[in-house]
């Protein structure tokens, strides 16, 4: 398995750290290969220009159709092209930062706004149903799977679904579904450390097993059962039908229900 690991915390030797390196050497033991983008050491550029795509300054901007004409041309920036080689070598892409915020820092964030260019990671048109886009399940990026790895000050208990902070899988809603199932990868559950302040020695030895057990099993654990745009569930107006989840609303809908066991009691 190759494994491009995208790391967003500005110091190595903070909890974050040591829970990668830690990882990271479990997997190259079992033969895996991993390969990196630290981005606070990269110095990684978070905003996106004109420059990214050699664009023309005296014309307009657009920055969808003009990152998708770069990517047809060859006039992306080398740093991001370099980035996009990364994951299309890659098996699976964990993600793995600090939770600031509610969010992402803002370097992970700029990451994915300059390497996921249109017609890269969007854009996708369906060549079997025209005037259809292939996403939320389907693309260029699909059959890569992607983790998620963050680091919380929130308790877990606030962390939950009814804690004050929010539940941490509506948190990350926008990176897990708008963003790497909307580009077609499988997104396998998040590995969350929460109380990241407050870590002892005992919780962080747990914790490292608890990710190390993660990363390992990539290939075989069950990804969200997130539903996919262009497999029945939605209209044409991309609203989830009325049969799905009746008389509900929120997040929680776009994510199908695990599948009802027969027991051994049915005669089955």
């Amino acid at each position: 398995m190759n494994v491009l690991w995208v790391f967003a915390h500005p110091e190595p030797r903070s909890l974050g750290g040591a829970l990668r390196d830690d990882a990271v050497r479990a997997l190259e033991a079992a033969g895996h290969s991993v390969t990196h983008s630290d981005l606070y050491a990269m110095d990684w550029n978070a905003v996106v220009t004109a420059a990214d795509y050699g664009h023309d300054p005296a014309e307009r901007f657009r920055v969808g159709p003009v990152s998708g004409t770069a990517l047809e041309r060859g006039t992306l920036s080398d740093d991001v092209l370099a980035e996009q080689d990364k994951i299309k070598s890659a098996d699976a892409v964990v993600l793995q930062f600090p939770l600031w915020w509610y969010s992402v820092p803002a370097i992970l964030k700029g990451w994915i706004d300059r390497v996921f260019v249109k017609d890269f990671a969007y854009g996708i048109a369906d060549p079997q149903h025209p005037g259809r886009t292939l996403r939320y399940g389907d693309g260029n990026l699909a059959g890569r799977r992607a983790l998620v790895v963050t680091t919380a000050g929130g308790r877990e208990a606030a962390l939950g679904p009814r804690g004050v902070n929010g539940d941490l899988d509506e948190l990350l809603f926008p990176l897990t579904h708008g963003t790497l199932f909307y580009v077609g990868m499988d997104v396998l559950p998040t590995v969350a450390v929460p109380g990241a302040n407050r870590v002892s020695d005992d919780e962080f030895r747990a914790a490292a097993a608890r990710l190390r057990e993660r990363v390992l099993a990539i290939p075989d654990t069950e990804p969200i059962a997130f539903r996919s745009q262009n497999g029945g569930d939605y209209d044409d107006d991309l609203v989830l039908r009325d049969h799905h989840a009746p008389g509900r609303t929120g997040l929680g809908v776009h994510v199908a229900p695990a599948p009802t066991r027969r027991s051994d009691d049915d005669g089955h």
